[in-house]
């Protein structure tokens, strides 16, 4: 087994944490802005359709981005952390192969949730409180988006390889140019213009598998080029079951997570359904901010990832660990200078999506419960992504897990014992600061490298960060 390694790994090694982390944090912000942006786009321009269309796609939204989370996020991390574990203990040959391992795992997972979404999205909508109009809107823009759902898994997927070598440039570049694809060809497509007829909330759709075959055709390209780190072989390659387990016994345990996350809203989204249409377009365009904070962070995670992962490979368990609490500090002043102006100036975010009185009441309401504790939320998912570099999931998924309790059955008991909307917003504020503080807690305690334990000591943490 080769230990010579890239250059690009040493510095993963041994280069000063801060400056490190910004350096590779800066373009992956970029395209985690910019992908977060597709989305932004495409409300801003079916808004203009009307009340209906914009609560049919909030209806759809947290479906879509439990696949773009699971994708990018979980399943993008488990490809990512298997590829940097490998080239920081020098398995050249083995990072290679794990490129055709992770395009067959996301071939099978956008085979799954087409199946899934294509069946069964009517039940689900409706079970969201989705009716009338609005439903068959969200039922149309549901049925083009999860028909090209193995796209946006093979996008995801091929960023997360080449992230996974610490290089975070060629993905932000990629997306970049595709958002600016995407900036004129959406209103094309949704409005028509000459003989391009308007397709409405379909031409949304349509319009985000294009950039996402685009995306991948170029991921793909870069991959094959001469510039890439690895070199890998689709042809004659036997397929290993190692290999394909070191990349699921993360991803599909942070996949517990991410649907955890993705459930909490889409309760939040069926109990503000209650109050109609209005709240429902109210609540999902305010808690878009909140998954544009998941890009945002994803962008200081997916570096942590590398790193964690590379530091672990290599034994260095004390630099890894360091590395996650300087994230961690970093995603919570981020996001909670995003919550606090948010929660301040609620209204120029609404008002980019709607006029609708219901629409910026119920909005308003949910940006000045949960926005002010949004750096909990932020310290919860850093260290998401810091943990599944270091191959630890556990105490992440209690995390989630427990925020989905708090969420669910607080907000249910509000709604019944109160039954105001404010206060089914509070039990959400509440869920958001238990997810943070239990993965927190549980990483300063050891979580990572044994039994969690308190009073945890530094010398008994330091005896716990020696290897073997």
């Amino acid at each position: 087994m080769s230990r010579e390694l890239d250059p690009r790994t040493r510095l993963l090694l041994e280069a000063p944490i801060v400056p490190t982390l910004l350096r590779l944090a800066a373009p992956n912000v970029l395209v985690m802005v910019a992908q977060a942006a597709v989305g932004l786009i495409e409300t801003y321009f079916v808004g203009k359709l009307g009340l209906d269309a914009l609560a049919g796609m909030a209806l759809v939204f947290p479906i879509v981005m439990l696949m773009q989370m699971t994708s990018a996020g979980a399943m993008g991390g488990g490809i990512a952390s298997a590829i940097a574990r490998a080239l920081g203990a020098g398995r050249r040959a083995d990072a290679d192969a794990l490129v055709l391992h992770a395009m067959v795992i996301a071939l099978g997972f956008g085979v799954a949730f087409s199946l899934a979404l294509l069946l069964g999205g009517r039940w689900l909508y409706t079970l969201m409180g989705g009716s009338g109009a609005a439903l068959e809107a969200a039922l149309t823009y549901s049925h083009w988006v999860f028909a090209g759902a193995i796209l946006v898994w093979l996008f995801n997927s091929l960023a997360a390889v080449i992230r996974g070598t610490g290089n975070m440039a060629v993905p932000a570049n990629v997306t970049v140019v595709g958002v600016l694809f995407l900036i004129p060809v959406s209103p094309l497509l949704i409005f028509g213009w000459g003989p391009i007829p308007g397709m409405g909330i379909a031409g949304g759709a349509i319009a985000l598998l294009l950039y996402y075959l685009l995306g991948t055709l170029a991921l793909l390209a870069y991959l094959r080029s001469s510039r890439s780190l690895l070199k890998p072989k689709f042809a004659g390659v036997a397929l290993r079951w190692p290999l394909f387990r070191d990349i699921l016994r993360i991803g599909l345990v942070g996949s517990v997570a991410t649907l955890s996350t993705n459930l909490s809203i889409g309760v939040a989204t069926a109990l503000s359904g209650h109050f109609g249409a209005g709240a429902i377009a109210g609540y999902g365009t305010a808690s878009r901010l909140e998954y544009l904070l998941v890009p945002l962070v994803f962008g200081l995670g997916a570096p942590l990832v590398a790193m964690v992962g590379t530091c672990i490979g290599a034994g260095q368990r004390e630099r890894a660990l360091r590395a996650a609490w300087v994230g961690a500090a970093m995603a919570f002043t981020l996001t909670e200078i995003i919550g606090v102006a948010a929660a301040l100036f609620p209204r120029p975010w609404l008002s980019l999506f709607g006029s609708d009185p219901a629409m910026l009441e119920t909005g308003t309401q949910y940006l000045q419960a949960v926005g002010p504790l949004y750096g909990f939320f932020g310290v919860g998912l850093v260290l998401y992504f810091a943990s599944q570099g270091a191959g630890r999931l556990l105490w992440p998924v209690i995390g989630n897990l427990a925020r989905l309790a708090v969420a669910a059955i607080g907000g249910w008991l509000a709604l019944r014992w109160g039954g105001q909307l404010s206060h089914v917003f509070a039990a959400q504020a509440v869920a958001m600061v238990v997810y943070g503080l239990v993965i927190a807690s549980a990483i300063a305690g050891g979580a990572w490298f044994g039994r969690v334990g308190w009073p945890r000591t530094t010398t008994s943490l330091l005896r716990r960060l020696q290897p073997g």
